[in-house]
């Protein structure tokens, strides 16, 4: 089967589901492990993924050299884009409790146990392991992808030396997301097992929480796409606000039909070059780095999530909790799988780390597609804001 029709034969297993939870609800409590099985086998591939990911996207970015001063400015201005996003992603949360209100059958209670209410400051001490166990625990990722950056990082200082590793990593990451994307072509089979099961055992309910949570991610990425990109760009670089728009609109019209920034990113760099006037030299570097580590969607991604798996399981985890939550989110999304369905395992990867439930991800994932079309477009359009930004400071450095 096409890979490109992953998601239409998710949404026929989505359909599938309902009907058995509706229809067979003793046979589909019963059949739940066909899920759990499917959940856990992403589970299986969240280290992996996440340690090639990060890899590949370091020792393949041979132009970092020569653009210093820009690369610098650039990541910085990545992340505060995206602790930004997260920001506003929380207040719009916030506003509408994506998990609240929800009248259930069944109302859902989580049985496990929570990641011990991590702060930022913990989330810092846990980045230095104490032991080789650490590195390699499935418990302590965030350990293991910062020896990826380090190790990453070393490679490409060494040159033509570390040829050999270089090679091998690369291959190594494309034999990772070939697994990874047989286990995805399990979805179907696994949204239909727990969306059947989720039906049955807490009613028609949860379809107004997936939807309020659908309606909460397009709201946030709205407002992050108005406060984070347009203004900045509108006021610092003086751009027109008709002729930015324009070009947007291009750029979305891609984003939403293919859900990939690399397959835009052609459009990009043309809208941005020639609509929006950014010099080629500066675009060409800014925007496909953007690609790999600029994931401002991911912030209203994983925000939206917290707060929904939060209330729908009625946690009750402290808002504090939250700048320890957009630490791990930016790490993450360095090491986005540019896979159909890959946001789905960063999801399940960052609620892992969290020691939140999971079982929300497979009535989610029937409907990632709807919520992909934003979190790209917002992933794209980041990228064309922190491009003429930078741009823009890089002019007045000339100037002066």
């Amino acid at each position: 089967m096409k890979k490109e029709n992953l998601f239409a034969r998710i949404a026929i297993g989505f359909a599938i589901g309902i009907l058995l939870g509706l229809f067979a609800p003793g046979f589909s409590i019963s059949t739940r492990i066909v899920g759990d099985i499917y959940l856990r086998l992403i589970k299986f591939m969240v280290l992996p993924v996440l340690v090639c990911a990060v890899m590949t996207g370091i020792i393949n970015s041979a132009n970092i050299k020569s653009l210093r001063r820009v690369a610098v400015k650039t990541v910085v201005l990545f992340f505060v884009m995206f602790m930004a996003s997260f920001a506003v992603s929380s207040v719009v949360a916030t506003s509408i409790r994506p998990g609240q209100g929800i009248v259930f059958e069944n109302q859902p209670v989580y049985e496990g146990t929570i990641a011990g209410k991590l702060s930022a400051a913990d989330v810092l001490r846990q980045l230095f392991p104490g032991s080789l166990e650490d590195i390699f625990s499935s418990k302590n990722i965030l350990v293991t992808i910062i020896l990826a950056i380090i190790l990453a990082v070393v490679i490409v200082r060494m040159g033509e030396k570390a040829e050999p590793v270089r090679d091998f990593i690369n291959r190594l990451s494309d034999i990772v997301f070939r697994i990874l994307s047989v286990i995805m072509e399990t979805s179907p089979i696994g949204v239909m097992s727990l969306i059947a099961f989720s039906i049955a055992e807490y009613g028609a309910g949860l379809f107004m929480a997936i939807g309020k949570y659908i309606l909460c991610c397009w709201l946030a990425c709205i407002a992050v796409f108005i406060i984070v990109f347009m203004l900045p760009v509108i006021f610092y670089t003086e751009t027109d606000l008709k002729t930015y728009l324009r070009a947007c609109g291009r750029v979305a019209l891609m984003t939403i039909s293919t859900t990939s920034s690399a397959a835009t990113l052609p459009t990009t760099i043309r809208v941005c070059t020639k609509d929006l006037g950014a010099p080629e030299d500066i675009s060409s570097f800014i925007l496909p780095l953007g690609c790999t580590i600029n994931m401002c969607g991911g912030a209203c991604s994983f925000c939206c999530l917290a707060f929904f798996v939060d209330e729908f399981y009625s946690l009750g985890l402290p808002f504090a909790q939250l700048a320890a939550m957009a630490l791990v989110a930016a790490l993450l999304n360095m090491a986005a799988p540019g896979i159909p369905g890959g946001g789905i395992v960063l999801m399940t990867s960052f609620l892992t780390i969290f020691g939140l439930p999971i079982d929300l991800i497979g009535p989610v994932a029937a409907f990632y597609r709807l919520l992909d079309m934003a979190f790209t477009t917002i992933n794209v359009e980041g990228d064309i804001a922190a491009n003429l930004i930078i741009a823009k400071s890089e002019a007045n450095v000339l100037k002066s």
